[in-house]
C-alpha cells in the first residue's frame, strides 16, 4: 500500500471549484480521481450544463456538488463555456462572479477540509476563509503559459527570456488580447496566487517545463507543484454512447498508425476558411481520419456547407467527419492512430503525449500558439504555420501530416512521442505524492489552529 495512504489514515474532505469550462472541469476531475484513492473524499463543485459533459467519466466516489447560479445574463443550459457562442463568454464570467452567495451554501453543506478552486477566482478563497477553511489555486494551463503570462504582469517592458516561447506575426493579436487586460484582471491574477495557501498546483510535469516552473516560482514567490498529466487511461472509459463505440469499432478495422485523429476542443471553433482549407489537406494526404466538427450553440449550420462540394462522398471509407463529440482518450490510445491534429489546448496536448501520439499542431487563441512552440521544442510534434495572412493552406496540412506519420524525416517525432509516452507511463502517478503530502499538512495545520469547523 502507498506510504500516503495508511489504512488508519484520516480521512479529509475536499470541494473542487473549477472554472465552468469543459477543459478545467477534466483535469479537476482526473485529480479528484487520484485523490479519492489516497484516502480524501472528494466534491466536485460545477453546473448541470456541465456535469452532463462528464456523466460517462465520473466513479462512484467523487460526490458531484451542483452549482445553482443565477439565469440573470444567461439561461442555465448555457452556464459552461462547452459550445457556447464566445460572444457571451463575458456574460459567463459576470454569472460566476456572482456565485458567492451559492459558494457559502455549498461550504456550509458540505464542510470540507480544503477548497481548491481556478484561476482568476481570486474570490473563492475568501468565502473558504470566512469558513475557516483553506483553498488551493489549481491552474489547468501549462506552466510555460503562466510563466509567459505573469512575466508580462510584472515586467511589460521586458523579453520573456526564453526566446523559443513565442508567438508569430500573425498570432500577436491573440498576444495582445492575452496581455493587454484592465488592472482589475491583472490584480485579480495576482490575488488568486496570493490567497493559495502555501503551494500553488499547476497541470504538466517538471521534466518537460521545469526551466518555465522555476521560472514562475520567482515571479510568484510560491511553491508550485506539478500534478501531472491528468488524463484519462484509455481502458476502462466508459463508451456507452452508440455513436462512440461505432467510432472504436471503425478503428478497428483500420492499419497501425493509419489514421489520423482531428479535434480542435469544445470551446474553439475553426472559420469557415480554415475549414474548407483543412478538409482538403485531409483529403490530399490520403490518411484514414476521424474529424471531430463542433460549431457554436444557437448557430443552426449544417454540416455539408461547411465542407468542400462533395467532400464527404469523396473520402468515404477512409475518413469519418463527427459533430459534436467523440471519446477522445479512446481513439487516442487506439494502435491505428498514427497523429493527432489539435489546437494545443493545454489537455489534449498532455493526452497525445501520454498516449506517444505525435502532434499536428493548428494553435488558434491564447495559450495554444506558446503550447505549439513547446510541443516542438520537446520535439512530439510539429506545427502547420499559417501564411502571412494567418490563413490555414490545404499544402501546408497534408506535408505536416505526411511529415509526421510516414517519412523518414519525421522519425525524430515519432521516436520522441513513443519515448515521451514510455517515460510518463513509468512515472505512473508520482506527482500525485507531493501533492497529498501538501494536502495532508494543510489539513493537519488546520485542524490544529482551529480544532475543527
Amino acid at each position: 500500500m502507498d506510504s500516503l495512504t495508511p489504512t488508519n489514515m484520516e480521512t479529509f474532505h475536499i470541494l473542487m471549484f473549477p472554472w465552468l469550462a469543459h477543459g478545467h472541469i477534466s483535469p479537476y476531475l482526473e485529480l479528484a480521481k487520484r485523490l479519492s484513492r489516497r484516502n480524501f473524499v472528494v466534491h466536485l463543485c460545477s453546473t448541470a450544463a456541465n456535469f452532463k459533459s462528464i456523466e460517462n467519466n465520473v466513479s462512484a466516489s467523487i460526490r458531484l456538488v451542483e452549482l445553482h447560479l443565477p439565469a440573470l445574463f444567461l439561461p442555465c443550459r448555457l452556464h459552461t463555456t462547452n459550445g457556447l457562442p464566445p460572444a457571451l463568454m463575458p456574460f459567463l464570467k459576470q454569472t460566476l462572479d456572482m456565485a458567492q452567495p451559492e459558494l457559502r451554501r455549498v461550504l456550509a453543506d458540505v464542510h470540507p477540509d480544503i477548497l481548491v478552486y481556478d484561476f482568476l477566482q481570486p474570490w473563492a478563497p475568501l468565502v473558504a476563509a470566512a469558513h475557516g477553511i483553506p483553498a488551493v489555486e489549481f491552474i489547468t494551463s501549462s506552466a510555460t503559459m503562466m510563466a509567459y503570462l505573469f512575466h508580462f504582469f510584472s515586467n511589460p517592458a521586458a523579453a520573456f527570456p526564453f526566446k523559443e516561447i513565442y508567438y508569430r506575426d500573425y498570432e500577436l493579436p491573440h498576444r495582445e488580447q492575452l496581455l493587454v487586460v484592465d488592472e482589475k484582471v491583472r490584480e485579480n491574477a495576482f490575488n488568486g496566487v496570493d490567497r493559495s495557501n502555501n503551494v500553488v498546483l499547476i497541470k504538466g510535469f517538471k521534466e518537460i517545463e521545469s526551466k518555465y516552473s522555476d521560472y514562475l516560482m520567482n515571479l510568484l514567490g510560491k511553491k508550485v507543484v506539478a500534478v501531472g498529466a491528468l488524463v484519462q487511461e484509455a481502458r476502462g472509459i466508459s463508451c456507452e454512447l452508440e455513436e462512440g463505440s461505432n467510432l472504436i469499432g471503425w478503428l478497428d478495422k483500420k492499419g497501425k498508425r493509419s489514421t489520423i485523429f482531428v479535434s480542435f476542443g469544445s470551446e474553439f471553433f475553426l472559420t469557415r476558411e480554415d475549414m474548407m482549407e483543412l478538409a482538403h489537406g485531409l483529403e490530399h494526404s490520403n490518411f484514414n481520419f476521424i474529424w471531430v466538427v463542433r460549431f457554436p450553440k444557437g448557430k443552426d449550420i449544417v454540416l455539408e456547407d461547411s465542407l468542400p462540394l462533395g467532400f464527404l462522398e469523396r473520402v468515404k471509407g477512409r475518413g469519418l467527419v463527427v459533430k459534436g463529440w467523440a471519446p477522445q482518450a479512446r481513439i487516442l490510445g487506439h494502435e491505428s492512430v498514427g497523429g493527432f491534429v489539435s489546437h494545443c489546448g493545454c489537455s489534449s496536448m498532455m493526452e497525445s503525449m501520454k498516449f506517444g501520439v505525435p502532434i499536428i499542431a493548428m494553435p488558434m487563441h491564447l495559450d495554444q500558439p506558446l503550447n505549439a512552440r513547446l510541443v516542438e521544442q520537446i520535439g512530439v510534434g510539429v506545427e502547420v504555420v499559417r501564411n502571412g495572412r494567418g490563413m490555414l493552406e490545404r499544402e501546408a496540412i497534408a506535408e505536416a501530416i505526411h511529415h509526421v506519420v510516414v517519412e523518414e524525416g519525421g522519425d525524430r517525432v515519432r521516436r520522441s512521442a513513443k519515448c515521451m509516452s514510455e517515460k510518463l507511463k513509468a512515472k505512473g502517478d508520482q506527482e500525485i505524492d507531493e501533492v497529498v503530502e501538501e494536502f495532508l499538512k494543510l489539513c493537519k495545520k488546520n485542524k490544529k489552529i482551529n480544532g475543527f469547523h
